[in-house]
């Protein structure tokens, strides 16, 4: 019906190793990654979204959709909706007694999440990082990391354009002999430093990797330390917006803004 989805890759690939405890987190972090059409009671006023609510079997959803033409396969009749983030869904609908069903009926990813799956996956969403002031002794060569750590933190920066211009990972020494590894930001808005921590955070977190931990900064492209950390670090290019992205901003729809999120309005 639609070309295959990132959402569809990770449902097949936790679906070929249900024992495989990465591959279910890989696949609820896509669905917190992605952008998800919800069906609403009537077109959103404002900042109030009414989700549409189906009584199932298993319990009360809502239905979210991460194509459009999904959406319209499912309904089968123009009908309204709301694209929203799936992170911003999953926090909206947590605590509300309902479940998340996911392109039911229309893609090989459908799926129903039931409310404790969301209530789950929200709490995981809003661990915060940890606040360290440590000044570092020494930079070395990133130590040979788990492949699917690795994996996540590409997938996680692909998606901060425009956010900093280049990431560096190295292999970090401090006062008092603690070692590990520093990811930084490069020239980083001072407005995206939270979010781009929380990014790093959620890769460790989703990776399955187990008591994995890397510290991030944020430092200046002509510092001392980032040129030190430079001449050892694997560099990370940041996806760059187009020119004149900045400079052509559209409203923001509804729970796009992190400081404004949508209400959500039950029936």
């Amino acid at each position: 019906m639609t070309d295959t989805t990132v959402l569809d890759l990770a449902h097949a690939a936790m679906s070929a190793a249900p024992g495989d405890d990465a591959a279910r987190l890989r696949f609820y972090e896509r669905i917190a990654d992605a952008e998800l059409f919800v069906l609403i009671e009537d077109d959103a006023a404002g900042a109030e979204i009414a989700p549409q609510v189906f009584a199932l079997e298993d319990g009360r959803f809502v239905m979210a959709f991460d194509r459009e033409e999904r959406l319209s396969a499912f309904t089968g009749a123009p009908a309204p909706y709301a694209a929203l983030p799936g992170r911003v869904v999953v926090h909206l609908l947590a605590g509300q007694g309902v479940g998340l069903g996911l392109n039911l009926g229309v893609a090989p990813s459908e799926t129903l999440l039931p409310a404790e799956a969301l209530a789950w996956l929200a709490g995981t969403l809003a661990r915060a990082p940890e606040t360290l002031e440590a000044a570092p002794e020494r930079f070395h060569a990133p130590a040979r990391l788990p492949e699917a750590l690795l994996r996540a933190l590409d997938t996680k920066l692909a998606l901060a354009a425009g956010l900093a211009v280049q990431a560096l990972l190295a292999g970090v020494s401090y006062a008092g002999g603690r070692r590990g590894h520093m990811l930084a930001f490069l020239g980083a808005k001072p407005e995206a430093e939270a979010a781009l921590a929380h990014a790093v955070a959620e890769a460790l977190t989703f990776s399955g990797v187990e008591a994995g931990e890397i510290d991030v900064a944020f430092l200046d492209p002509a510092s001392a330390a980032a040129r030190r950390m430079a001449a050892v670090a694997l560099r990370i290019d940041l996806p760059q917006p187009p020119a004149g992205a900045e400079r052509m901003q559209p409203p923001a729809a509804p729970g796009m803004d992190p400081a404004k999120p949508p209400i959500l309005r039950q029936r």
